[in-house]
């Protein structure tokens, strides 16, 4: 899938790559996203100072907290109607 990465330092160091297209956990959903913005969390987490909380350890970091979209996936222990 396509993402917006970084490496650490400025913003130079923003570049649009390919990261691997992750699955929904028992408890989360998957979004295609169509749309996505970058705020203030995002830039702290781009400078280290801001840890994704959503994220378990040794998933990549990939800015913008922010998205719309559709949803692809629901996890088996999600209640409610997603679809």
């Amino acid at each position: 899938m396509k993402a917006v990465l970084y490496k650490t330092g400025g913003v130079e160091n923003l570049y649009l790559g390919t990261a691997p297209k992750p699955t929904a956990g028992k408890t989360q959903v998957l979004i295609r996203v169509e749309y996505t913005a970058l705020n203030r969390a995002d830039t702290l987490q781009r400078r280290g100072l801001y840890p994704s909380p959503s994220l378990p350890p040794g998933q990549p970091d990939i800015l913008g907290l922010e998205v719309s979209g559709v949803i692809e996936e629901v996890g088996g222990e999600c209640a409610g109607t997603w679809k």
